[in-house]
This record gives C-alpha cells, sequence and structure tokens, in this order.
C-alpha cells in the first residue's frame, strides 16, 4: 500500500510522465524463491500503473557470470508470467559510458587511482566508531590517475595491481561513503563483450548510473 500510495503521488505531482521500474539480476547464478517477490513486484507496479519494467542483466563480474544463468533467469520471469518485451538492458551496454563518467570524476579531482593492495585499503577503512585513514595515493594529480586508468584499460597492468576510487569522505559515518572502489581490472573473458574490456565497474557504481541512463523511476529493493 505505501509504495502504491508513493507512485500514485509521484504520477499526479508530474514527477515523471510514465512509470519505469526494472528487475537487475546478476547473471552469476539460477533464481531463489527471495527473487519471485522481487520479480512480482518490479513487474507488478509497472503494470498496475501503466508503464514499464526493465530487465537488466548487472553483468559488471565478467569471472562469475555465464549465459546460462540468463538464460535461466529469462525462463523464470516468464514461467510467473511476466515480459520485458523489448526492453532487456545490459550493464555491459553502458560500459563506454560508465568509463567516460569515471574518467571525469577523475579530471575533477573526485576519483583517483589506488594501488594499494586489497588487504590495505580494507585495514584503512576503520570502523563505524572510528574513522579511515587517507589513502598515500589519494591526492595524486588528476592528470596522473588518468593516464594510470587509461593504461589499466589497455591491459598493462596486473589484476589486482589497481583500482579506483571515488574521492569522497574517509571520515564518513557510513562506511560505505569511504572512498569506495569504483573501477578494477578484471582479466576475464566476458559472456557478451569477450575480451574488450581489461577494467570492469563495480556493482555500485555501474547500478544507480544504469538506472539513470535508463529512465528508471522507482527503484525498489526487497529484503
Amino acid at each position: 500500500d505505501f509504495i502504491r500510495a508513493t507512485v500514485q503521488r509521484d504520477l499526479e505531482s508530474g514527477a515523471y510522465p510514465t512509470v519505469v521500474t526494472r528487475f537487475p539480476p546478476e547473471p552469476n547464478g539460477y533464481l531463489h524463491i527471495g527473487h519471485a517477490k522481487a520479480i512480482c513486484l518490479d513487474f507488478g507496479v509497472a503494470e498496475e500503473f501503466g508503464g514499464h519494467c526493465n530487465l537488466r542483466f548487472d553483468d559488471t563480474n565478467p569471472a562469475a557470470e555465464d549465459v546460462e544463468y540468463a538464460d535461466s533467469i529469462m525462463a523464470d520471469i516468464r514461467w510467473l508470467g511476466f515480459d520485458w518485451h523489448d526492453r532487456l538492458f545490459h550493464a555491459s551496454d553502458y560500459y563506454g559510458r560508465l568509463y567516460d563518467l569515471a574518467c571525469d570524476l577523475i579530471r575533477r579531482g573526485l576519483a583517483y587511482v589506488d594501488e594499494q593492495s586489497e588487504e590495505a585499503i580494507r585495514a584503512q577503512r576503520g570502523t563505524v566508531t572510528e574513522p579511515g585513514r587517507n589513502s598515500p595515493f589519494r591526492d595524486r594529480p588528476p592528470a596522473e590517475s588518468l593516464a594510470l586508468f587509461e593504461r589499466m584499460k589497455a591491459g598493462e597492468f596486473d589484476e589486482g595491481s589497481m583500482v579506483v576510487r571515488a574521492r569522497i569522505d574517509m571520515a564518513h559515518n557510513n562506511m560505505k561513503m569511504r572512498d569506495p572502489l569504483i573501477y578494477r581490472i578484471k582479466d576475464a573473458h566476458h559472456w557478451r563483450t569477450g575480451d574488450a574490456w581489461k577494467v570492469y565497474p563495480f556493482y555500485d557504481f555501474a547500478h544507480g548510473l544504469s538506472d539513470h541512463i535508463e529512465g528508471v523511476t522507482n527503484s525498489f529493493c526487497t529484503l
């Protein structure tokens, strides 16, 4: 009832002309019963309000994904009685745009290339009661980070040797805002893009931006 009331209010206020939801599974496994709730909510709300529901595969981790899982997910959605029609998308559709957006953040001093190990980054994150510590690479010049990112994309560095981090606040109360990782090197064959990319966006970076690119108006998360 709360969701219905919220969507109805936003439609009547002119916040958006058409409801656009999305079901965004990662193609790295088969669906479980919890996904059925999400599918019914995402597709059901769109149907109820005369809108659209996108099916978007968040395929940002090529090492764990396979077309077999994508085919299985589509079969399960149809088995539940829903259809995405012509609204099938993939995060990989936006790899070029996501890369350009990351480059823009670097140019503006809002992201940087960090050469620390995963263990070192984790150790500097702090706790819920203690602030984190800045990376020694946090203040490297944007031009230097940008050049390194381009070399990461070209496949010049080993997996795990570098990441791109958003430059936010290492003392933020929300630990997820403490310079989160947004790009990493992955030496893996992608089930859609093959070997075209050597750097891949992290889920948290790609997810919201993909919603924006697709014009999603209502992003629902189920428990």
